[in-house]
C-alpha cells in the first residue's frame, strides 16, 4: 500500500485533497481562473462550482486507491489556501514505472519559486514512495515559464508532438521532456 503525501517544504504542505479542501479548491479554481486558461482545456461553468470540486476531490482520491494518479495540492502552511497543484497521473507500472506531471500555480505566486519547491519535493515522493523511474512533462511552445522551470529540474527535451493536446479549444503542440530518477 503506497503512503499518500503530507510533505512540508518551508514555504508549503503538499498533500492529497479531501472534502473539506472543497471550498479551498473552489476559490484557487475561480481566482486563478483567466491565469490559468491558456495552459488548460476549455472548462465549462460547473467546473467553478462546489459541487464539482467535491467530485474532483472523490475522484482524486478514487484515482490515487488505483495508484493511476496523485492529485496533489500545495496549501500555504496554515492550510488556509490552495497555491499550486500538481498531479502524476497515467501511471504505468511494470517494466515502464513512469507517469506524466501536470501542474498550476496561482497567479500571486507566480515567478517567486514555489512551483520549484513544491515540485522538487514532489518528484522527490515519486521517487521514492511511488518508485517510478521517468517523471514526464509536457508544455507548449510559447510557455517560457514551463520550460526554464523544467530545465531548471533537470527535466530533458525527448521530443516535440504536433496538436497533441486541447488547450483552451485549440490542438497545441507540445514540447516533450522527461527526468529520469538520478539513482537508477
Amino acid at each position: 500500500m503506497i503512503a499518500w503525501p503530507d510533505l512540508q517544504t518551508p514555504r508549503a504542505r503538499i498533500r492529497m485533497a479531501d472534502t473539506s479542501d472543497a471550498l479551498k479548491l473552489l476559490q484557487y479554481r475561480v481566482e486563478n481562473r483567466a491565469h490559468l486558461a491558456p495552459w488548460e482545456p476549455l472548462r465549462e461553468s460547473d467546473y467553478f462550482t462546489l459541487s464539482h470540486c467535491l467530485q474532483t476531490i472523490e475522484h482524486g482520491r478514487e484515482q490515487a486507491s488505483l495508484d493511476r494518479a496523485y492529485p496533489l495540492m500545495a496549501l500555504d502552511v496554515d492550510e488556509e489556501a490552495v497555491l499550486a497543484t500538481l498531479t502524476f497521473a497515467n501511471i504505468v507500472r511494470g517494466a515502464f514505472q513512469a507517469c506524466h506531471l501536470g501542474y498550476g500555480v496561482a497567479a500571486r505566486m507566480q515567478g517567486q519559486g514555489l512551483m520549484r519547491e513544491v515540485l522538487e519535493a514532489g518528484i522527490a515522493w515519486a521517487w521514492g514512495e511511488l518508485g517510478l523511474h521517468r517523471v514526464m512533462a509536457n508544455y507548449m511552445p510559447r510557455n517560457v515559464r514551463s520550460a526554464r522551470l523544467l530545465a531548471q529540474l533537470g527535466f530533458e527535451r525527448e521530443g516535440y508532438a504536433k496538436r497533441y493536446l486541447q488547450i483552451a479549444g485549440v490542438w497545441e503542440d507540445h514540447v516533450l521532456t522527461a527526468r529520469v530518477r538520478p539513482d537508477a
